[in-house]
Parts: structure tokens; C-alpha cells; sequence
């Protein structure tokens, strides 16, 4: 209820209000927000139009994006806003199925306090299902793929763009996924070895991982994997450059080469520069009294010999292709030019960082030495074996082919306009998050809500085991996890009832069944596109099992921090106070 400061001995300048009231105004904001995505969850799910107040538009049925892109101004809804985007950080997927799931989860412990259950029980209660629920997961629907085939990963990735833009050609782009991942592989070091297994500690024995001892681990940096977009064409005409980068710049003078490759075994070497190439001027403030006009044309020459050196340094070095993220003037345009050099001036400098990490190099902010001279370091050049501008849509980019250094590649994806090349970004992204967790965790679990349907049943079950007040929280939990197969089916208009009953019974069976042919029962999941329960390990739809067991995580945690609250204090403006 809320109340006057007065009355409450509090003499604060502000509202408060306290006891249900707080709890159930928190549970309508966070629901108002899960219900916005609710109908984006799945293979057939809507896209959302976002308008912002100068016009812009977004289409997109990303759930981060969505809630990203929502100004949220509701302290419990801003939680659930805050757990889309962690889940978006640590996984890459999911973040729509773990907002409805948190939100559902409040609802159900809201109506439990309806019912005189005390927070704090509904609190324990969930952890303990929590706890209960990850173990089953990893003890029953985890399988581990000690040497992932192309085909489990394939199938991941298109499990997780079967509900974007591209899900229709998701077999071209889940191979596109697939491959640029693997080209970024790298050996993992001793700490990312231990954030692996730090991820599986708590596996059971039945589900660990089996890694020969001495055996190379490796990590996949999402990082080096640079996703170009350009207008033009349709979306089949997206290619990976493996092994290579493209930036978005052109050469800065026509007379320049269009294509430089290696000669006799010697790599391109390629110069990124942070600084202007432009013609040497005097410093703001310093004043030359000249008396003898002569010494004039002496002045001007001497700025361009002075230009002429930084640049003759650069070339000496072994440069063949200079990049910057500054100008370049047509004086040092002229000098390239006649070295036969490929010159790019206002990179990203972003783009350039990028580059210099896959070919070797280093960013090159000065030339300036610790004497004071003029040097330009041979080892801040990167290598490969070729460059070459090529033209792409209405404008041309410049192609880096052989990259010397750390795994890098380049995704350059083609589009009709700029909404779909922004959609189709997001769904790559959440593509390659998954391939990448499953590289490095090597485990999955079946998707179509087989692995809610299952924890339901199980949970239903545990929770007859407990003989405290916690049994009702505990089913309550088992009950909110259906809300995934439930939305599915009614996005796919699908009976819901019918079809979350039939898959229940049949994980029950399962379940209770000794027969080792029921067992394979728990990876029964929906078919949304025929109404029908199916094998969904069998048919394909999997993802990994680190996003299923951090989405409860996540979901649970959301959930309790907002039912522990019970009393809101709302500041009014101090300002005009004394």
C-alpha cells in the first residue's frame, strides 16, 4: 500500500510503498515485458517494428534487441531487460525463452503469496529446483559429443536461425556459421582451459567430459570473425573469406594498383597507421620571421622533403599496402603512386585494430622514436599473401587474402536493404555463439521444448519427495517451465493444450519405464511445423546445454531478486529544496 511520509515516522521527500502492493506491481511490469516478446519465441515466431521518436526503424525478433531498444523505465521490468542482455553476453541465444520463463516464475510465486506461502519459502523452494533441475539436466538429457561432427554443429545453428530472417536458406547459413568458427580456431591457454572446466565442474561422472590428459584444447574467438554488410544482390550471395579479412575502404588515387601479391616467397606487407600522411605543417602558435623571400620556397621545400622522408620510411620498411585511419594529402598520394603502392585513407579504426590482430602487425600511432627521431619499425607490418580491391554493391572494398597472423575471417553478407542486413547480422551472431559453445563444452541437449517437458515431469515427481511446505513451490516451478512447449505451440497455431499434454505423458513414460527402449523417450520434443512430438535429437533440433542450464539459472535468479522485494521508496525531485 502506498503512503505519506508522515505516517509512516519516515519524514522522507517521497512515496513509499510497501507489502503486496510493491509485488504485485513489480509482476505486472516484468509480465507486460516478457509478453512483448512472447510471440518472437520460436521457429514461427513475429518479428516486432521498433520506432524510435527521429523515425528510425528496426524490425528484428531478437529478444535482447527488443528489450535493448525499449526504454524501460519500471525498476523490476529493467531486471528482466538486464538478464536478455547477460544472457546475450555469456551465451549468445535464448534471450527471449529466459525472460518468459523468469516471468512466468513470478507470476507463479505471486500468486503463491496470494496463497499465505512466505516469500522466503518461495525462495528456497525455487533454488532447490534449480538445483534439482541442472542436475537432471546434466545427469539424463546432456549428450556429449567428444568429437563434434560438422553435422551436430550444423544442426545447432540452424536450431538457433530457424526463427530469424534466414531461417528459410538456414542450411547455406548455418554451413557459412560453421565454417567461419572454425577458421578462428586457436590453441586455448591454461586459463581458458580452467574457465571450461569451471563451466562442467558440477557435471555428474555420468555426464563429464572426456578429455585425454596432454590433449590440446582449443578456444574460438568470436572476436576475429569481422562481419561485413553490403547492399546488393540476395542474401545467398554472402561468402566467408577464410583465412582473410575485407575492410570497407578503397584505394586513395586511381593511378594506384588494384592487386598486390607476394613475390619469390615474401609476403605483402601491410603498414596501419593511426596518424595523417599529409604535408608537414608548422605548430598552432609558432611564428617565422622570414627576410630573404628565397628563404620562403626553402621553407616550403623543406615541409615536403620532411614528407618525403616519413614516407620513403615506410616504404623502406617493406610496406606495399599503407592503411590509415586520418587523411592522406595529394602530396603523399603522389609518392605512393609512384612507388606503386595501395593506399587507404579514414578506416575504421576498429576495422584496422582487427586486421592488425590477423596479419601480425600493430596499429601505428607515431613514428616518433624515444631520441626523438623519425623511425618506422619493420615489426609493426602485418603479412599476407595477397590484397586486392574488388567491388561489391555500389562502392568497392579492399580484399586481404592469407592473413600471417591469428586465426581471422570475414563474413561479408549481402542484402536488399539495410533492415535485413542489420536482422541478418543479429541471427548470425546468435549462430555463431552457439557453434562456438559447442566447440568448446562439446555437449547438447535436444530443443523443441523437449528438455522443459522432461524437467516438468521430473520435477512433479521430486517435489512428492519433499515433505515441507517447499512441495507446492517446488511444483509450481515444474509447471512454469511449460510455459516454453506452450508458447511454441500457440505461436505455431497449434493446439497447445493438446499438444504440451501428449508430450508430458510421453516423457512420463519414459521416465517411469525400465524398458531401455522408453528411455530414449526424454529427447521427444514439438514438431510446430506438422502439430506432431517427434525425436528432436534424431531430427536435428539441438543446442548446447550450456544455454539451457544458464537460461534456468539465469531465469530463477531474475526471479528471486525481484520476489524479495517489499518495499519501494520513491524519491521525489530534490531540486528548488533548500
Amino acid at each position: 500500500m502506498a503512503s505519506n511520509p508522515a505516517s509512516t515516522g519516515l519524514f522522507i521527500n517521497g512515496q513509499r510503498e510497501t507489502g503486496q502492493d510493491v509485488r504485485v506491481g513489480n509482476v505486472t511490469a516484468a509480465l507486460a515485458v516478457a509478453n512483448i516478446v512472447k510471440t518472437s519465441l520460436g521457429p514461427v515466431g513475429l518479428d516486432k517494428m521498433l520506432v524510435d521518436d527521429i523515425g528510425d526503424v528496426l524490425i528484428t525478433n531478437d529478444g535482447a534487441t527488443i528489450l535493448k531498444s525499449l526504454e524501460v523505465e519500471h525498476p523490476a521490468a529493467r531486471v528482466l531487460v538486464d538478464l536478455a542482455n547477460l544472457q546475450d553476453q555469456e551465451v549468445g541465444d535464448g534471450t527471449t525463452s529466459v525472460v518468459i520463463i523468469a516471468s512466468e516464475l513470478l507470476r507463479r510465486g505471486n500468486d503463491l503469496v496470494k496463497n499465505g506461502i512466505h516469500p522466503t519459502t518461495i525462495i528456497s523452494g525455487y533454488r532447490t529446483a534449480l538445483k534439482a533441475a541442472v542436475s537432471y539436466i546434466k545427469k539424463e538429457m546432456v549428450v556429449n559429443v567428444s568429437t563434434l561432427g560438422d553435422d551436430h554443429l550444423i544442426n545447432a545453428a540452424k536450431t538457433s536461425m530457424s526463427s530469424k530472417i534466414i531461417g528459410k536458406e538456414s542450411d547455406f547459413f548455418s554451413k557459412l556459421a560453421v565454417d567461419a568458427v572454425k577458421s578462428v580456431k586457436m590453441n586455448a591457454t591454461a586459463a581458458d582451459v580452467a574457465g571450461y572446466d569451471a563451466m562442467g565442474s558440477s557435471r555428474s561422472p555420468e555426464a563429464a567430459v572426456v578429455v585425454p590428459s596432454g590433449k590440446q584444447r582449443y578456444k574460438y574467438p568470436l572476436s576475429a570473425i569481422h562481419i561485413l554488410k553490403a547492399h546488393g544482390k540476395s542474401s545467398m550471395d554472402s561468402h566467408l573469406i577464410g583465412g582473410g579479412f575485407a575492410i570497407n575502404a578503397m584505394r586513395a588515387a586511381q593511378g594506384m594498383p588494384t592487386f598486390v601479391e607476394s613475390s619469390e616467397g615474401n609476403s605483402v606487407k601491410i603498414a596501419m597507421l593511426d596518424m595523417n600522411l599529409q604535408r608537414h605543417r608548422m605548430g598552432m602558435g609558432v611564428q617565422v620571421i622570414v627576410k630573404d623571400p628565397a628563404e620562403i620556397e626553402r621553407i616550403k621545400k623543406r615541409e615536403m622533403d620532411i614528407t618525403r622522408e616519413r614516407i620513403r620510411k615506410i616504404i623502406d620498411a617493406g610496406a606495399r599496402v599503407v592503411l590509415t585511419t586520418k587523411g592522406v594529402d595529394d602530396l603523399c598520394m603522389k609518392y605512393f603512386v609512384e612507388a606503386g603502392i595501395i593506399c587507404a585513407r579514414r578506416c575504421n579504426r576498429e576495422d584496422l585494430k582487427r586486421l592488425a590482430k590477423a596479419t601480425g602487425g600493430r596499429v601505428v600511432t607515431t613514428m616518433a622514436d624515444m631520441e626523438g627521431n623519425e623511425t618506422f619499425d619493420p615489426d609493426c607490418l602485418g603479412g599476407c599473401d595477397s590484397v586486392r580491391e574488388v567491388r561489391i554493391g555500389d562502392g568497392e572494398m579492399l580484399y586481404v587474402y592469407g592473413c600471417k597472423g591469428h586465426g581471422a575471417s570475414t563474413i561479408v553478407l549481402r542484402g536488399a536493404n539495410e533492415y535485413m542486413l542489420d536482422e541478418m547480422d543479429r541471427a548470425l551472431h546468435d549462430s555463431l555463439c552457439v557453434v562456438k559453445r559447442m566447440l568448446e563444452s562439446n555437449t547438447l541437449v535436444p530443443g523443441g521444448g523437449a528438455a522443459e517437458a522432461a524437467l516438468s515431469v521430473y520435477l512433479d515427481d521430486y517435489a512428492n519427495t519433499i515433505e515441507s511446505r517447499e512441495q507446492m513451490v517446488i511444483q509450481e516451478y515444474a509447471d512454469a517451465l511449460l510455459v516454453i512447449p506452450k508458447t511454441l505451440a500457440v505461436n505455431a497455431a497449434k493446439d497447445a493444450s493438446e499438444l504440451v499434454a501428449k508430450l508430458r505423458s510421453i516423457h512420463a513414460k519414459g521416465q517411469h519405464s525400465e524398458d531401455e527402449v522408453d528411455a530414449a523417450l526424454k529427447f521427444m520434443g514439438l514438431n510446430l511445423i506438422d502439430g506432431t512430438i517427434r525425436d528432436n535429437l534424431v531430427a536435428g533440433v539441438v543446442e548446447p546445454a550450456i544455454s539451457k542450464i544458464k537460461s534456468l539459472r539465469f531465469a530463477t535468479e531474475a526471479a528471486i531478486t525481484i520476489l524479495r522485494i517489499d518495499d519501494r521508496i520513491t524519491l521525489n525531485d530534490s531540486k528548488g529544496l533548500a
